[in-house]
């Protein structure tokens, strides 16, 4: 390709084409991506390049081109080993739970670069998780050979990174005859962490190294996945199919606007001088929610309820953020009931489960509150009456909103 550079993107759905792949490809990088859908790699090797759409709020659209692009089979763990040790920057988006099934590859590779002695690689981990980076890195390290595992270490980086850009699920009107099209939204910051850094920090188009990441991840998490789970359960609750249709609904938009705006008074008392980016960061998000051009279903935001509700992830631990600082959640507690009907599908089951899939005890306040919530929903239910306005309404009672009634 007569360039110095190669970036390995390990996963090549729609964040690995539609975001951290293209900005790789953008920035000069012979790119190279991994995956194990075979059909997937022949296209990319047939072509060499991919179109990116952007949908515009506005229902218009610009594309652009990413080229310079191949791929390997992440089946073939020798072929993708070896790109790995050739690697100037390497990245993985392959979601949470694929995450541990690349180590075997990566450790390969890495073993490889330490015999050949070439300089530090980074991997950047752009995965909705806490911790992700560390998490990797762990996979990795048990899977070395012991009398390697200590130089690898010493040589490679695992920056987290967060993901802002929404991806939605690429229908066929989206490809528009193109297997490889991938259709996104404008909003392409890449959030890095500067201190996990292994040498230099690449240029890379739109990415932004930053200290005190962990506070950003856990913004990311607790703001924007967060309160894109919410519109996406309340969304289910009252029948749409669409997040911006959903977020369009007036109980709804209340609901999770007081949701994140708890969330961020909680994070406001870790970072205070980031009060006024929060709540621009909420006035933003809400508007690219409702970006009816991404086509993005509710559904699809809503899914695996299970791992969403998990003390660690975006609901609770949303909600055990704001109790840290004697915060209120009441909000976050709606959502939560909203997520945990959607789970059951049985109003009257839902509760029981709560205490496993969370952590929450039985006795917590917090536990009773969401238990409440639900009770209301399904009362509104068995009374043919819209059951998003109750919980609106159950919220507000117990949050003190009087107004609102």
């Amino acid at each position: 390709m007569g360039t110095a550079k190669t970036a390995v993107m390990i996963g090549a759905g729609n964040i690995g084409r539609g975001f951290v792949g293209a900005a790789f490809a953008a920035s000069g990088y012979e790119t190279v991506f991994i995956d194990v859908d075979e059909k997937l790699v022949d296209e990319i090797n047939a072509r060499g390049e991919y179109p990116v759409r952007i949908l515009l709020p506005d229902g218009g659209v610009t594309e652009t081109v990413a080229r310079g692009v191949r791929a390997v089979s992440g089946k073939d763990m020798g072929a993708a080993a070896t790109e790995i040790a050739r690697a100037d920057i390497c990245a993985t988006a392959v979601g949470v739970r694929a995450i541990e099934n690349v180590a075997s590859t990566l450790a390969l590779g890495l073993a490889l670069r330490i015999r050949k002695d070439l300089p530090p690689l980074n991997i950047i981990v752009c995965e909705n998780m806490l911790d992700a980076g560390e998490k990797l890195r762990e996979y990795v390290m048990a899977v070395l050979p012991a009398e390697l595992a200590p130089a690898v270490d010493a040589v490679t980086g695992y920056p987290e990174a967060v993901i802002g850009r929404m991806v939605p699920t690429q229908t066929e009107d989206m490809k528009d005859g193109d297997p490889l099209r991938v259709c996104v939204e404008k909003y392409a910051f890449l959030p890095v962490d500067r201190e996990a850094f292994k040498g230099h920090i690449p240029q890379i188009k739109g990415m932004v190294p930053l200290d005190r990441f962990g506070y950003y991840v856990k913004r990311k998490l607790f703001i924007h996945n967060m309160g894109h789970a919410a519109v996406a359960y309340l969304g289910l609750l009252k029948g749409y199919n669409y997040i911006a249709e959903a977020v369009d609904d007036a109980d709804i938009l209340y609901l999770v606007h007081g949701a994140m705006n708890e969330s961020a008074a909680a994070l406001g008392c870790e970072n205070p001088g980031d009060a006024a980016n929060l709540n621009r960061s909420i006035s933003s998000l809400l508007y690219r929610f409702a970006n009816e051009a991404l086509g993005d279903t509710c559904a699809r935001v809503a899914a695996d309820p299970v791992r969403k509700l998990d003390r660690h992830d975006r609901l609770i631990g949303a909600l055990e953020n704001c109790q840290k600082y004697a915060l209120p959640s009441t909000y976050i507690a709606a959502v939560a009931a909203a997520a945990a009907l959607a789970l059951e599908r049985s109003p009257g089951e839902s509760p029981a489960r709560l205490t496993k899939i969370t952590g929450l005890s039985l006795d917590s306040e917090a536990y009773k509150l969401i238990t409440e919530l639900c009770a209301a929903c399904a009362a509104a239910m068995v009374r043919g009456e819209d059951a998003v306005a109750e919980l609106r309404r159950t919220a507000a009672r117990c949050a003190g909103d009087i107004t609102i009634l």
